[in-house]
């Protein structure tokens, strides 16, 4: 179903520009922005794939990841195709690289998303999959919808959004996980065909000047981005830029599409970066993509008393008090909590939408 796009503008050469993203893809009539959703349709930008998506599933919160913000719950997650990065190493490229809109289900009105996220018991819906910044008009009416229902909405994102719709996307997002896949421009161009610039602005501006809560998620790919030097520096920046309570979950890198000469990433590999950032000044340092229960806990920066112990996206333990203050010396951890009921576990449910 193609939408009307919000944020384009015509040039006096005819073509009209999208400033989605930082690409800004000028358009002919008929052509599609590099995202592949987008294009040009007479003279306005549509996106191709407004109502659509490749497929529903209830997942537990901590695989998105996110340790701090309402841990233990379901989740209902889906994404649409395409993707407005080009990574070699992509761990969805099947998705995010898709070119197939026939794929795409029909039946995914943002009504249908939030009530089925309201029946399911899902405290939130995940945009994820791919990356929602390219269906972000779709992605707004969803959070509408869902907001109306008491349902709150998270991004799964890199961040690559141009400074026009970053305001409007992440003030209606209640959490997100942004991508920083490196921290050398080198590594975004040659890998990524992108820039790390915008990325690092996308998340000084979600931190300071937002209410979405933010962890960050950096895929550690040997001997492209594993430096010592390099882990540190995007660390000490986390903790100067943003805030040393900012959790950074450090991922493991599994061969994937069109560069697969790496090997996976060492569990030594990822605990080393995790002393690394602790290190340089972070408080809420994981790993992920392997099975580590400390790895994957929350502790206590006051007492360092062990808060939420997991085993995989399972909750084991869960001590942390219904205000978000460790029960033994009261230290409020960053985040946000609520009480705690159930853990949702390592299942993953796929879920078919009632049409309306």
């Amino acid at each position: 179903m193609n939408h009307p796009g919000r944020w384009w503008h015509p040039l006096p050469d005819g073509r009209l520009q999208c400033d989605l993203c930082p690409r800004e893809c000028k358009l002919h009539e008929g052509q599609r922005a590099a995202c592949f959703v987008r294009q040009r349709e007479g003279d306005q930008i549509v996106l191709t794939t407004w109502g659509r998506s490749s497929g529903f599933c209830l997942d537990p919160i901590e695989k998105k990841p996110l340790n701090h913000f309402l841990p233990g719950s379901g989740i209902l997650s889906f994404g649409t195709a395409g993707c407005n990065l080009t990574c070699k190493f992509c761990q969805n490229w099947d998705i995010s690289k898709s070119r197939d809109m026939d794929r795409l289900m029909a039946q995914a009105a943002p009504e249908a998303i939030a009530q089925a996220a309201q029946q399911t018991g899902a405290a939130s819906v995940a945009f994820t999959y791919n990356d929602p910044v390219i269906f972000a008009e779709y992605a707004l009416d969803i959070a509408a919808a869902c907001h109306a229902r008491g349902v709150r909405t998270v991004a799964v994102t890199a961040g690559y959004i141009g400074e026009t719709a970053r305001g409007e996307f992440f003030g209606a997002m209640d959490a997100a996980n942004i991508d920083l896949k490196a921290f050398t421009d080198t590594f975004y161009y040659a890998l990524c065909s992108a820039h790390l610039g915008p990325v690092l602005d996308t998340l000084r501006f979600v931190h300071h000047e937002t209410r979405c809560w933010l962890e960050i998620t950096t895929l550690l790919i040997p001997g492209a981005n594993d430096s010592d030097a390099e882990i540190a520096a995007l660390s000490a920046w986390i903790a100067r830029e943003l805030s040393p309570e900012v959790p950074l979950h450090f991922t493991a890198y599994h061969p994937s599409f069109k560069f697969t000469a790496a090997p996976p990433t060492p569990h030594a590999t990822l605990l080393r970066a995790q002393h690394i950032a602790r290190a340089e000044g972070l408080r809420h340092v994981y790993v992920g993509n392997v099975r580590d229960r400390e790895g994957a806990s929350t502790r206590c920066t006051g007492c360092g008393a062990m808060l939420i112990e997991r085993d995989g996206y399972q909750i084991t333990q869960y001590r942390l008090r219904d205000d978000g203050c460790c029960p033994d010396c009261g230290a409020a951890l960053a985040g946000r909590f609520t009480a705690f009921r159930a853990c949702f576990g390592n299942r993953r449910v796929p879920l078919r939408l009632t049409p309306q």
